[in-house]
């Protein structure tokens, strides 16, 4: 790439689910913006969103109504550079319209002969009918970047014209440490040094809720009682998940506590720093517990949870409705050294890829061809 390339300046246009107040998907985009603008500080960045005034307002970008299709029309045609991701976009278990929105996208891009590229996305599930799509739709596109190698797998015979790059997942470059006003917000959710040691739970709505809803607050009230600790739930998506965490709450013995307030990077931050250990169904929480070198227990319900257990290499199994459940409590307490040595030494190798991930895209944008 020449230098001129390099330092022209392109109009960004980002495709994802952003705007919906989910966790996960706001810190992949606050990453996201933050990376290109480390490398590119001089492009324009778009986003498609479901709340355009408070994504513009939140990230410092140009918001587009994601479901205005002559302004995406209109933002693609306008823009160099169209991103498809983070996230988990290309599958079609969520719905077969979500798949059809994010490929239709991708479609429109390059029908408009914009550079288009899959980023740091999670690829999957997909049946027969969802692969043909993305076959049809994403043969094309100049840069593919997955977030872990079974994704890669999965796309690579899709697309057998793109190399197909393995990154990370993008929140494994979130800063290591919260600012003094995230420290207070702990304080006004009530968690002080008073507090003693703590373990924050998170849930979500799903079919595997119901399932194990008796052996998890089974295994909350194990470890509160045997070592003193309290728990804490926090929701990662309103409504949802204060509806999933006060269905769990109340299945305890013990007194866990909804926490209300915290939902950005910054806060969760300070509060898995004030963790003991962490208990998560969602998966940006399990990947932030990662980052900061919390030990952490997963809940499985999707794919992508048992993908990062195994990009982690995590010694620790993850909870499900056996018998062995709520002894899974009992080892995260007592092995948590090691399982935070682990983390320690899996994340590295990790964030080097989320990296080289923003490298590769800084790369794609300043080049010259679609």
């Amino acid at each position: 790439m020449s230098e001129a390339a390099a330092t022209a300046k392109a109009r960004i246009l980002i495709s994802g689910y952003y705007g919906f107040g989910n966790f996960g998907d706001e810190t992949i985009l606050r990453i996201i913006v933050d990376e290109i603008r480390a490398r590119r500080p001089g492009d324009s960045i778009s986003v498609l969103s479901a709340n355009p005034v408070q994504t513009a307002s939140t990230f410092g970008v140009a918001a587009i109504p994601r479901m205005n299709a002559s302004i995406v029309s209109e933002a693609i045609r306008c823009s160099d550079v169209v991103v498809s991701g983070g996230g988990g976009l290309l599958q079609n278990a969520t719905s077969l319209r979500s798949l059809l929105y994010y490929t239709g996208i991708i479609r429109e891009a390059r029908r408009a002969g914009r550079k288009c590229a899959i980023f740091a996305q999670g690829i999957g599930p997909l049946d027969f009918f969802g692969k043909q799509v993305v076959k049809g739709t994403c043969g094309d596109v100049g840069l593919a970047i997955v977030r872990d190698e079974k994704s890669a797998a999965l796309l690579q015979p899709l697309v057998p014209r793109v190399h197909v790059e393995v990154g990370a997942d993008p929140v494994f470059l979130a800063p290591a440490n919260a600012p003094p006003s995230a420290r207070e917000a702990l304080v006004h959710e009530g968690i002080t040094e008073a507090s003693g040691e703590i373990i924050t739970v998170v849930v979500r709505k799903t079919p595997m809720l119901p399932r194990i809803a008796l052996q998890l607050a089974a295994g909350i009230d194990r470890i509160v009682e045997r070592h003193g600790v309290h728990a804490v739930f926090v929701p990662l998506q309103r409504p949802d998940d204060v509806e999933a965490s006060i269905d769990i709450i109340r299945r305890c013995k013990s007194a866990p506590t909804l926490l209300g307030g915290l939902h950005d990077l910054a806060a969760m931050t300070a509060l898995f720093r004030r963790s003991a250990a962490v208990v998560s169904m969602r998966l940006h929480a399990l990947v932030l517990a990662a980052r900061l070198g919390v030990p952490m227990l997963a809940i499985p319900y999707d794919p992508k949870v048992s993908a990062l257990l195994d990009e982690l290499k995590y010694p620790l199994p993850a909870f499900d409705r056996s018998s062995s459940g709520p002894t899974l409590f009992d080892r995260l307490w007592d092995e948590r050294a090691s399982l935070a040595a682990s983390l320690g030494a899996a994340v590295e190798p990790l964030a080097r890829r989320a990296s080289y991930a923003f490298d590769r895209l800084a790369e794609f944008a300043g080049g010259s061809t679609a």
